[in-house]
């Protein structure tokens, strides 16, 4: 993903690529990792970001290093586009202090077909019975569900909490019937080699289902919402979660 987005800002000519952030790669040069046209070379270490005045950086990485990540580009006042899931609650309250002189925006999912799926879902969620939400991902993915899936169904509870319960009363095999997330609404989480990420919420009411499903095929799919989300941060402070804002979806 690190590859992706350092193509999709260094091609933006609004844009420019200043530092590229990864321990695996210290010191070596960019145009060999990620195939970009720069003089850079990565760096082992944040500080890059304040030696080369970087007024945004994008974090791709996972949980445990996103905390401390924007705990420091909060403190420095550099606003962080943010790739990552899985915080708790907890933890975005401390974002939510932190950032104040620079904003953070933290998307489970920034491909924008994903986001107006999820808006359709919570749209949807009033004149349904009943839903159920699968979610499907590459081999390589360690989590489940995915948060993308996760915020599906919280969003879905938030705007009806009038489900038809689980008929199921034995599972023949235990963990059939997927996981159980906000308001009872079931999750199902795929793993297969060929995927990139893929999720389907189906809804269903008498006589009637609705199926609304969005495909990742490539990575490159993500990039729009990331280039979109690092031009409009300074106009949303503070922390925002999703792209919906952006995409003038709250209104």
């Amino acid at each position: 993903m690190g590859s992706e987005v350092c193509a999709a800002v260094a091609a933006d000519p609004d844009l420019e690529l200043v530092a590229a952030v990864d321990p695996n790669y210290r010191g070596l040069d960019l145009q060999t990792v990620t195939k970009v046209d720069s003089p850079l070379r990565i760096s082992g270490e944040a500080i890059a970001f304040e030696r080369t005045n970087s007024q945004v950086v994008v974090d791709f990485s996972n949980r445990e290093a996103s905390v401390p990540n924007l705990t420091w580009l909060a403190r420095h006042g550099i606003h962080a586009v943010v790739g990552t899931t899985g915080f708790s609650d907890s933890e975005l309250e401390t974002f939510r202090r932190e950032f104040t002189s620079s904003n953070c925006v933290i998307a489970p999912n920034f491909a924008i077909g994903a986001v107006l799926m999820m808006h359709f879902a919570e749209m949807a969620a009033p004149f349904f019975d009943s839903a159920e939400v699968i979610e499907l991902h590459h081999e390589n993915k360690i989590d489940a569900p995915s948060g993308t899936a996760m915020l599906t169904v919280q969003r879905m509870a938030e705007a009806s909490d009038n489900w038809t319960a689980d008929p199921t009363e034995s599972e023949v095999v235990k963990g059939a019937r997927g996981g159980v997330g906000p308001a009872g609404i079931h999750v199902h989480s795929l793993r297969v080699k060929g995927l990139v990420a893929h999720q389907e919420v189906i809804l269903g009411t008498a006589g009637q289902t609705l199926t609304i499903r969005h495909d990742s095929l490539d990575r490159t799919s993500f990039m729009p919402g990331v280039v979109l989300a690092i031009k409009q941060i300074a106009d949303y402070p503070g922390v925002t979660l999703g792209l919906d804002a952006l995409l003038g979806l709250n209104s």
